[in-house]
């Protein structure tokens, strides 16, 4: 159906970029990079784990069921057809291809709702 994908990151809504800095930093041991700019104009922050996974956050509206997502990267590209084969299988779409902080991505959901995330570097064919 779609391109083996990996596990690329798992996407965090927070409340406070500085507390959760120090939190993962301070507390949990992880290398955190800082990144000025979402798009939109504030920050985000990246942590590299170990296994090629990340962990992202960006400032957003905090609550139960909106994250951590888990992202499949797309690192041979193809996000319009992984979409499209999605769509006729019957997942729903809860967010379209969009452009994301250094490529595209697009959210839908799991058969219990539970939100799940492709993303796709700009470097790579939609």
């Amino acid at each position: 159906m779609s391109p083996s994908p990996r596990v690329g990151s798992i996407f965090f809504y927070i409340s406070d970029i500085d507390q959760t800095e120090r939190f993962y930093r301070d507390l949990i041991g992880l290398e955190i990079m800082r990144i000025p700019d979402d798009g939109s104009g504030r920050p985000w922050l990246h942590a590299p784990i170990p296994g090629n996974t990340e962990l992202l956050f960006f400032q957003g509206e905090v609550r139960t069921g909106n994250s951590p997502v888990l992202v499949f990267e797309l690192p041979e590209g193809g996000i319009d057809g992984v979409v499209s084969g999605l769509v006729e299988a019957g997942a729903t779409i809860v967010t379209p291809v969009s452009h994301a902080p250094g490529g595209w991505s697009f959210d839908f959901a799991d058969p219990d709702g539970y939100v799940l995330s492709y993303y796709q570097p700009d470097s790579q064919p939609r």
